[in-house]
């Protein structure tokens, strides 16, 4: 992922923190050149990194240890809060309107018409009539993507055969009215150059959106200092959006474009699908990168994925202490829906800093499918009772789905330790059980 040495970088200088006999000036400033080499190796811009560490260094010499807190604590709090401010501080969402008019722009190879469908599809799931409008009218084949993008996600596309984008919205303009957000898909150029810049600003002007958003690739390197800069001063840019945070660019340049320009980031894409949108928060991104998790994303994406119908029976199950292998199935497929195991093990507190190796998350992500197809093969009557699968069961789930005995025997494992703890919860009461989470009295031997 993007920015994964940067936060391995950083990791291993919590952990040097952690390990440390004394917090003196000197482990401060072997802190302060570890966090420069590390942000300076993700290609953030040289003038922040400086900024930024010589507000740690002399933050973490001049502050008083606040009540509560040792030394060490101190000083985590401090970078912590720090590239948190770096980022842009505080969480950015979009204003809500009775509707939303969204202006995407960016340079070629950025993701704007991939970005325009992934927005449109976050904005629909949260119950908005949605509608993209094509007005890039240079690239070939720039109105057929992005009509391809509105039919995957089934929402409505306005596009025209016209080599004058101000000419297009007007037509549309009325039509386009009658929808709570509207996405419109600007023309890019292989680089900055006038003649983009004064399409841009006769189209902004023509369509007067509320939000006009700049679209830049996590690869972009120190180049995005100069496109921030200048779609700002075109645009008036009011948010970000970085694309291919999934990839294995640096990323840093984005980030610094974004902390130069004053612009907040509003979401990072990290995925291909239309689902692979997240909205950006500071502290959560922080969180990942240090290993402490994000559990605000992590909630997001669980109440996506999981339907308050279904959050409520399983309540129900939880209060009963029933379990079954449907319920172990509903469980896999929500997870799915939220990503991969990776990307949700950087959310749980804690986890982010276990130095889980790939291999081992991508044998799970297996595990997954191949239980799927072993479920597929039971009968309704071994989905609710498990229990009697016997060997012989076994080997005929086996010959029907075409998985291993030893994967349907793992399945019924991952049961029975389901189970299990279902009846350790049975009549918990929900807020009780909250707090034993918290205080760590569920999960110990």
């Amino acid at each position: 992922m993007v920015l994964e040495k940067l936060g391995e970088s950083l990791k291993a200088t919590l952990a040097k923190i952690a390990s440390a006999v004394f917090v003196d000036d000197t482990l401060v400033l072997e802190l302060v050149k570890d966090i420069q080499r590390a942000l300076l190796g993700a290609d953030v811009n040289v003038k922040l990194v400086l900024q930024l560490t010589e507000t740690i260094k002399k933050r973490a010499k001049q502050e008083e240890l606040p009540p509560g807190l040792t030394k060490r604590e101190q000083l985590i709090h401090i970078m912590y809060e720090e590239l948190t401010q770096f980022l842009g501080g505080e969480r950015k969402e979009l204003q809500q309107r009775a509707q939303t008019k969204i202006m995407l722009v960016g340079l070629y190879g950025s993701g704007k018409t991939t970005t325009a469908g992934k927005l449109a599809k976050y904005f629909m799931k949260r119950g908005k009539k949605v509608a993209l409008l094509g007005l890039d009218v240079h690239r070939p084949a720039a109105m057929a993507q992005l009509e391809q993008v509105g039919k995957t996600i089934n929402v409505t596309v306005f596009t025209e055969k016209s080599k004058d984008p101000v000419a297009i919205w007007k037509k549309y303009e009325l039509q386009c009215a009658a929808y709570d957000v509207l996405i419109i898909d600007t023309a890019g150029r292989d680089a900055i150059s006038q003649d983009l810049l004064a399409e841009l600003r006769s189209v902004s002007e023509a369509v007067n959106a509320d939000e006009r958003i700049l679209v830049i690739s996590a690869d972009i390197g120190q180049a995005a200092q100069a496109q921030a800069t200048a779609f700002h001063d075109t645009a008036a840019i009011t948010g970000v959006i970085i694309t291919k945070m999934d990839g294995t660019a640096k990323g840093g340049g984005a980030l610094s474009a974004c902390a130069i320009s004053k612009a907040p980031i509003l979401f990072i894409g990290v995925g291909e699908k239309a689902d692979d949108l997240e909205p950006f928060n500071p502290k959560g991104f922080v969180g990942r990168l240090l290993g402490m998790g994000d559990i605000e994303a992590l909630l997001e994406k669980a109440n996506e994925a999981i339907t308050q119908e279904d959050a409520q029976d399983l309540e129900k199950k939880l209060m009963k202490g029933e379990f079954n292998l449907i319920d172990l199935y509903q469980q896999m497929k929500a997870m799915q829906n939220m990503g991969s195991l990776g990307k949700i093990m950087e959310m749980i507190p804690g986890m982010g800093q276990l130095k889980m190796p790939k291999e081992a998350l991508a044998v799970q992500e297996g595990k997954l499918e191949l239980w799927k197809h072993a479920m597929n093969s039971m009968t309704k009557a071994e989905l609710e009772d498990p229990d009697v699968i016997d060997v012989k069961r076994m080997e005929r789930i086996s010959k029907g789905s075409g998985v291993s005995v030893g994967d349907v025997r793992d399945l019924l494992k991952q049961y029975r330790q389901g189970k299990k703890l279902m009846k350790m919860f049975k009549g918990t009461d929900p807020e009780k059980l909250m707090e034993k989470i918290q205080k760590g009295q569920i999960g110990r031997r």
